[in-house]
């Protein structure tokens, strides 16, 4: 493989990042994976097209976390590269069934089980000790209502699988050949089926609401002048009525139970404005058994005893990952020094009459961790993130928009407090409740926040969509391994008979609808 060529499929690859915030470029993501698989269908053999699927990953990687530079320096494309090699399967994949002039099933199997291998891919990086899944394809639909309700059915993905499909039928028409009848084919049968769900989708049950308050300080610098800020801020909600005030994660920096002080200050808070506080305690716990991270309700009295400690931590922010070997990076990036504890599982608290499911940060990534809180009866999802470390990066608007995603994924809403913006509030419908605060703003703002009931398709039934790309996957393997032992191609599409018939087989080669030679 050339230079110029690497270079063509890692900024190939690159491509899709425009479709997340900041750009926001969402429309894009049905057509930016197209440019990277024609790329790879033009490979000369599979092996070279498996080194483009790794090449474009790891360029899709490095775009979605570039922001990640500054602080891990050197490692970033490290990881990123590392990340990469789970698209090297895709890769290959898209090549053997768009390479050539796709004929029959082989490009109507391409729009089905492209995005069914991608899937897989994004499945496996998802995993918490990968990085968790940080710019899933699908995520770039935040603001697209007909999304957000098949988020409802099938989770973020099958929106992923849907953008993924569209990719691969673009991709198979551009490809030109007589794959286009089957392709568009499956491509109508797909919109006609999402159509289908959308109109059809049920709704949630809209019923009363809560008001909740966001205090974002802003870029402080030191626990207790950003414990004073918050506390100015809050007092300034006096009289408004609210049911719940939230702070930003490590709103506190210091254990509670050593610093009384702090304790009663929060509990005067809570009798001035009437409400409990959801503060978040970033310290090392006075029982000496290490840092936490911790969401603590605290009323009128101080500390309801009711607390959440953070259970997925972020790779190398709070952890470093295999420390007696990977420890030595602490020394050239801003690594962690020392590794943060986790919590035991999910917790529900119960506040102004509504029960409400804690996530810190990053673990608004997850979809399974929002799933098993509205699973548990949770009304209200709040989110405790702070973000200052990339202010000015893309990352803050688009940890934000995952508020939607969450939302519309479980029917709760969800609440996203952040100390340095941006903060943001979705409805059960992940459709946005009031403005976001951006990342120049230092206030407190009051979002009337509507409650809904019932339970999600996908809250019901789990991640069956990466389950059924799972099968599918596995149900066309099976079935080119069986049509190898009868001596026809891989996958269907080839002309019978041309492994038997030798002139066959060569104007297959040369038409490009059969099995190339590398």
């Amino acid at each position: 493989m050339t230079a110029r060529r690497a270079l063509l499929v890692a900024l190939a690859g690159a491509l899709p990042a425009l479709a997340f915030p900041e750009p926001s470029l969402w429309w894009l993501a049905f057509g930016a994976l197209v440019p990277w698989m024609l790329l790879v269908r033009r490979a000369p053999h599979g092996r070279c097209a498996a080194l483009d699927g790794w090449i474009g990953g790891t360029g899709f990687m490095l775009a979605v976390h570039h922001w990640l530079l500054p602080n891990l320096l050197v490692f970033t494309p490290v990881v990123a590269a590392f990340l990469g090699l789970l698209w090297a399967p895709w890769g290959w994949l898209v090549w053997r069934l768009l390479r050539g002039e796709p004929a029959g099933w082989r490009a109507a199997a391409a729009v089905v089980l492209v995005p069914s291998a991608w899937l897989m891919a994004e499945l496996v990086r998802s995993w918490q000790y990968l990085g968790g899944p940080w710019a899933l394809i699908g995520a770039s639909q935040w603001q697209v209502r007909p999304a957000l309700d098949l988020a409802s059915v099938g989770g973020i993905w099958l929106v992923s699988w849907l953008v993924v499909a569209a990719n691969a039928g673009v991709a198979t028409l551009a490809a030109l050949g007589r794959g286009r009848k089957p392709a568009v084919a499956v491509l109508l049968a797909l919109a006609a089926g999402c159509g289908a769900v959308w109109t059809w989708a049920p709704q949630p049950e809209q019923g009363g609401s809560v008001r909740v308050a966001v205090v974002q300080p802003g870029v402080v610098r030191g626990p207790e002048l950003r414990f004073d800020t918050a506390e100015r801020l809050t007092r300034q909600l006096a009289g408004r009525r609210v049911d719940l005030v939230v702070w930003g994660e490590s709103s506190v920096g210091f254990d509670l139970d050593e610093r009384p002080d702090l304790s009663r200050r929060l509990a005067a808070l809570s009798r001035l404005v009437g409400a409990d506080l959801l503060v978040n305690v970033d310290a090392r716990r006075a029982d000496g058994k290490g840092i936490y991270k911790t969401a603590v309700l605290v009323g009128p009295g101080g500390p309801t005893g009711q607390r959440y400690d953070k259970t997925r931590l972020v790779p190398f922010g709070e952890y470093v990952p295999l420390r007696p070997v990977l420890g030595w990076v602490t020394g050239m990036s801003e690594a962690a020094a020392e590794n943060r504890r986790r919590g035991r599982g999910p917790v529900l608290m119960d506040t102004a009459g509504v029960r409400l499911g804690p996530l810190v940060c990053f673990e608004s990534a997850f979809p399974d961790m929002s799933r098993a809180l509205a699973g548990r009866g949770a009304q209200l999802l709040v989110v405790q993130s702070a973000t200052s470390t990339f202010q000015g990066s893309w990352a803050p608007e688009q940890h934000a928009s995952l508020a939607a995603i969450r939302a519309a994924e479980t029917w709760r809403p969800v609440v996203h407090a952040t100390l340095t913006g941006a903060s943001a509030v979705a409805d059960a419908r992940g459709r946005q409740v009031g403005q976001w605060l951006g990342t120049s703003e230092r206030t407190a703002e009051v979002f009337q926040v509507p409650l809904a009931s019932g339970t999600s398709p996908y809250v019901r039934f789990g991640p069956w969509v990466p389950w059924l790309a799972a099968g599918l996957l596995g149900v066309a393997a099976l079935a080119a391994a069986a049509r190898r032992l009868r001596g026809g191609g891989a996958f269907p599409g080839g002309r019978p008979g041309a492994a038997a018939r030798p002139e066959l087989a060569e104007n297959d080669r040369l038409s490009g609808a059969g099995p190339q030679r590398p």
